[in-house]
């Protein structure tokens, strides 16, 4: 895995910052994007590059217009040789999901179309860009995170949850369509991790209590639990693994 390039949205907190950081302890180079807080990124990568030995490289993205992925790839290239990982990670939050963090009775189209447009078309976009660079590689692998609100009911989480359950399916199609080109292309799935976004969460008490009552392992998720089934995912272990959904969730979905 040294020497190769994950390319990922949204690599300054969380779970992103997280799988940024698991993927450079193992010599892997990191091109992350960021949405506003440029003074973190630039911490993140010098301490990458100072703590790790590996090339490090961020760049401003809004996923609300997932066309600039584009633009953001051609910069890729001129900073890195090869794309080896691309993973769809960034979400969108605050006023962008009023109307698709609700109640059914009170979903709005604008926030629907919004959260779809973040999690899916991004997804789509850069998933695009991405394949044509691994196929210059030999190969590559491609990993969307998703969520279990897809498949546990979970109050206010429709508008996400359907667009987690669309962005499962286009990962599906995704991974027929892209494996004869040796890219593999499959979803992470995590139960409620205990993140600043969910922490935002009006209910997220009830949500923490609810986790940990519900989890066959007692204890909420953290970012290292999914920045480790990524790690896997990209891996040669998971060399026949494709359009799959990988659930990490302590057993909390079972129940």
């Amino acid at each position: 895995m040294s020497n190769k390039t994950l390319v990922i949205s949204g690599g300054t907190r969380g779970i992103g910052k997280a799988i940024v950081y698991r993927f450079a302890k193992e010599g892997v180079n990191v091109a992350f994007t960021y949405r506003s807080n440029e003074e973190e990124a630039q911490k993140i990568v010098k301490d990458l590059e100072e703590n790790y030995g590996i090339k490090a490289r961020c760049y401003p993205l809004d996923i609300m217009h997932p066309n600039e992925y584009k633009e953001l790839f051609r910069k890729i290239d001129e900073d890195f040789d090869r794309v080896d990982f691309f993973i769809s990670n960034a979400i969108i939050s605050g006023r962008a999901v009023v109307g698709g963090f609700a109640p059914f009775m009170r979903l709005k189209q604008k926030g629907l179309n919004n959260i779809y447009t973040a999690t899916v078309l991004a997804f789509v976009v850069g998933a695009q860009e991405a394949a044509k660079r691994m196929e210059k590689v030999g190969g590559g692998s491609i990993i969307s995170m998703s969520s279990t609100g897809n498949i546990v009911y979970t109050p206010n989480y429709a508008g996400h949850g359907n667009a987690k359950a669309a962005v499962e399916t286009m990962v599906k199609y995704a991974a027929m369509e892209l494996g004869e080109k040796n890219i593999r292309v499959n979803a992470v799935s995590g139960g409620p991790i205990d993140t600043d976004a969910l922490k935002a969460f009006p209910n997220y008490e009830e949500v923490k209590y609810e986790t940990v009552k519900r989890a066959a392992i007692k204890r909420m998720g953290r970012p290292d639990d999914l920045a480790g089934a990524c790690w896997f995912l990209c891996s040669e272990d998971a060399g026949w693994i494709t359009g799959q959904t990988i659930v990490v969730d302590g057993g909390s979905s079972f129940r």
